[in-house]
């Protein structure tokens, strides 16, 4: 059974790059990324970061290098982590030179921040001959002071303005694999100006909304925004920046996919929100349950309902349901009863059911792998 279903978004056709080994863009799924926040010339903490975020399934890590110590830093950290690297490099052209050479994935490097014609002309050969991406990063705090003066504060206008200066400079060097963000901590501004870019110009878009918040109100904000932009079809990577830990936001960025059923990563659980007519404490039970599991990256499907009133019908739409009773709760497997449970021992007996379930669906996976070829 599976309550995901296809989604009925229809996505905005795009050129596909490759980030690495990631393929963003074209039919490709919607990549969740995150940046470090750790110190990048200290190596072993930003590994240890890295590797978190990998735990939880980035697709692909951003990590600033803003001087040229830090970019030899990057290139020790490049080597022991395995997912797709973005260096965020501002000014300095001889910096991105160098983390192209030590294996940098993809250069978050405005154009027109470089400097001279021969600068920028360098950053982008060094992109050519070694097949790596870049991205542009519009952002309403740090747009161009005349676009400033002209528009007197940051609107949609400025912010896709300052984008196509940036996109005519690679155009003019005939670099067409870039990518393309334009954040504002405004979501209206946001989604507007993604809105009248995504029409303009054929490269994928990173979509974010910048400084949202802290855990709760960015997690809010972003996914009002995001949604907007995804419903429309919109996205081809995004980012929930929150001042949280970056693990939470690759959590909260595939919560946002997976509710549009863009993406199909880990449990996705259907729980109430509990009353008087619960058999077991519910929300007890979730928020132990989800801490125990977030190392799980298999689709599954899993509710949690504390009554008989609504528990059946949404068991018999998940791969394991749980559906209070008394004196037992009832367990559901692919849509039909299997077994009872009494209430001690409860997450226990749900975690180990869990791994037992997405055991069977990985060797069932590889099966039909090894069928196929």
């Amino acid at each position: 059974m599976n309550k995901q279903g296809i989604s009925p978004i229809k996505r905005r056709k795009s050129r596909q790059i490759m980030v690495g080994n990631v393929p963003v863009g074209g039919d490709a799924p919607i990549a969740v990324q995150s940046m470090t926040n750790t110190d990048t010339c200290d190596v072993a903490a930003t590994v240890a970061q890295i590797k978190a975020l990998e735990d939880v399934g980035a697709d692909i890590v951003r990590v600033s290098v803003p001087t040229m110590d830090a970019a030899e830093a990057f290139g020790q950290i490049r080597k022991q982590v395995n997912v797709p690297l973005v260096s965020d490099i501002h000014f300095d052209y001889k910096i991105a030179l160098r983390v192209a050479e030590l294996g940098v994935d993809c250069l978050r490097i405005n154009p027109g921040n470089i400097g001279r014609e021969d600068r920028v002309r360098a950053v982008v050969d060094a992109a050519k001959d070694k097949g790596i991406p870049i991205r542009i990063g519009v952002n309403a705090g740090s747009l161009e002071k005349d676009l400033q003066k002209k528009y007197g504060e940051p609107t949609p206008e400025a912010l896709v303005e300052s984008a196509m200066r940036h996109i005519d400079i690679l155009d003019k060097l005939n670099f067409p694999d870039f990518k393309l963000s334009l954040k504002a901590s405004d979501v209206f501004m946001t989604v507007a100006a993604y809105r009248q870019i995504a029409s303009q110009i054929e490269q994928p878009l990173h979509l974010g909304i910048t400084e949202a918040g802290g855990l709760r109100s960015g997690t809010v904000k972003s996914s009002v925004g995001l949604g907007m932009l995804l419903m429309d079809g919109i996205g081809d990577t995004l980012r929930v920046s929150l001042a949280a830990d970056p693990v939470e936001e690759i959590k909260v960025g595939f919560d946002i996919l997976k509710s549009l059923k863009l993406r199909n990563k880990g449990i996705n659980f259907i729980a109430c929100p509990s009353c008087s007519r619960q058999n077991f404490d519910v929300v007890k039970t979730m928020n132990e349950l989800e801490s125990r599991v977030e190392d799980i990256l298999t689709p599954l499907d899993v509710s949690v309902i504390g009554c008989v009133v609504n528990g059946p019908g949404e068991a018999k739409e998940t791969d394991l349901g749980l559906t209070g009773g008394s004196p037992n709760n009832l367990v559901y497997e692919n849509g039909k009863p299997s077994s009872k449970l009494g209430n001690e021992n409860l997450v226990d007996e749900l975690e180990a059911m869990i791994r037992r379930k997405v055991a069977e669906k990985q060797a069932e996976e590889e099966k039909l792998i090894a069928k196929s070829e």
